[in-house]
């Protein structure tokens, strides 16, 4: 564990493991504990890289605003500092953004890449609302949103059957920096759909049967788009997915990878 300077940000960042590199991104309200399933099995045979977004969890905000370009730029810069030219990457929920700008803009930086919850460009009202939570939170604290959103974006199986999870999930939103999370909602609102149609990298697309962020029609219209994309649905499983569904969610990457 370490806070790098990556070209004047303070970025905080986990690496484990020896072998080829793989990247993970984490999504809006998460840091690198988000992945800590999958970090600790593939990192037998892979040097896993995790870091927090700037804003979220340890890493620091810059005087600069965040956009999809900054998280992406953030990323290439990590792989730089540590001497990495190409890893496969895993990215969730807003993190599936800045990855498909990799993959689709930086090809000769990317492998395999899995995108957990994808999303792209939101709708009109999606964007509103997610600029509406912004002010929420800038107002209010994380404390406004964290049980509404760890409520919603988590399956009823879960909340049923394993509600220390859904715990998990507000703990990791209320520990965020409520001007981090606003910028972060800002910028998702801001993004627009990356170009994929150029992006020869295999692809594998997963989402949970209850998510209500990732929709079926979303990962349909992008693995038409990709040339080589794999799908799957995790039954019994909401938005978090690396938490709700992390033995299975771990197999699905240990087998492509």
């Amino acid at each position: 564990m370490a806070i790098l300077d990556l070209k004047g940000k303070k970025i905080f960042v986990e690496v484990e493991g020896e072998g080829p590199a793989l990247l993970f991104v984490h999504g809006l309200g998460g840091t690198t504990t988000f992945f800590e399933a999958q970090a600790r099995a593939l990192a037998a045979k892979h040097r896993v890289v995790r870091f927090d977004l700037e804003g979220h969890g340890r890493s620091e905000l810059s005087g600069g605003e965040l956009t999809i370009a900054s998280f992406a730029a953030d990323a290439i810069a990590l792989l730089d500092a540590l001497g990495i030219r190409s890893a496969d990457v895993v990215g969730h929920s807003l993190g599936t953004i800045p990855v498909q700008h990799l993959a689709a803009h930086h090809r000769d930086r990317v492998g395999k890449v899995v995108l957990l919850g994808p999303i792209r460009e939101q709708p009109p009202a999606g964007k509103e609302a997610t600029r509406a939570r912004a002010a929420t939170v800038r107002e209010k604290g994380m404390e406004a949103v964290a049980s509404a959103i760890a409520n919603a974006a988590t399956s009823p199986t879960v909340q049923r059957e394993r509600p220390e999870l859904l715990g998990f999930v507000r703990e990791l939103l209320l520990g965020q920096s409520p001007e981090g999370y606003a910028r972060a909602c800002e910028a998702l609102a801001q993004a627009k759909a990356v170009d994929l149609s150029g992006v020869e990298t295999p692809v594998l697309l997963l989402r949970g049967d209850d998510d209500k962020v990732s929709s079926n029609e979303t990962v349909v219209a992008m693995a038409k788009e990709l040339a080589h994309a794999r799908t799957g649905v995790l039954e019994g499983c909401g938005h978090w997915t690396a938490i709700e569904a992390a033995a299975r969610v771990t197999a699905a990457l240990t087998e492509f990878f």
